[in-house]
């Protein structure tokens, strides 16, 4: 094959179009946002202790009793904290809570992805793993609402914990992201795809 025959036959290979400098740049503070919300998210399930109210710290996975002199005394039967539904509830908001993060590290893997590969789909596993994170939010604001609606009978403003603010501030941070994400992939769409959609 000539030169001239390998160029051609270069030419001809679809190649992912360049991203300026500005684009790639808000796309990397996306990638490291979602990725702090992750962290967030995870160390929050993790913990689980969520609120602090009347002596007793309701969380995810246990129900502690915290006297004034000794140890706190921690229970995972939550049927004895003696709030109705509360075991129940805590199954649905740590599980839609554990996989708003399965969700979010999914999405996070696709935004990683889309910005290494040199395909034509990068566009499109970009707002693949932005959707997910879309999808992480709604699971997560939908743990965060089942936690506050089981307990809003003992609920303070200074009674939750840094713990329920890091998983409040992860379900924030997913939106934005999911949002950003699918935002800055319609702005910077070529007209070449658009028309083809």
């Amino acid at each position: 094959m000539t030169a001239f025959g390998a160029q051609a036959q270069r030419m001809l290979v679809p190649r992912r179009p360049r991203w300026s400098f500005f684009e790639s740049l808000i796309r990397t503070l996306i990638i490291v946002c979602a990725a702090l919300a992750v962290v967030l998210s995870s160390v929050s399930i993790c913990d689980g202790h969520w609120l602090l109210a009347e002596g007793h710290l309701f969380g995810l996975w246990q129900f502690c009793i915290l006297p004034s002199q000794t140890e706190p005394h921690c229970l995972r039967d939550l049927s004895q904290a003696r709030v109705p539904g509360l075991a129940l509830g805590m199954v649905v908001a740590r599980s839609v809570g554990t996989l708003a993060v399965v969700a979010a590290i999914f999405g996070l893997g696709f935004l990683m992805v889309s910005q290494v590969c040199e395909d034509l789909h990068a566009r499109h596993k970009w707002a693949l793993g932005s959707a997910l994170l879309l999808v992480s939010f709604v699971l997560s604001s939908a743990g965060l609402l089942s936690f506050v609606v089981l307990l809003r009978n003992q609920i303070t403003l200074l009674g939750f914990t840094l713990m329920f603010w890091c998983e409040f501030t992860a379900s924030f941070l997913f939106f934005l992201n999911a949002v950003s994400g699918l935002h800055i992939n319609s702005l910077t769409q070529p007209w070449g795809q658009l028309r083809k959609l």
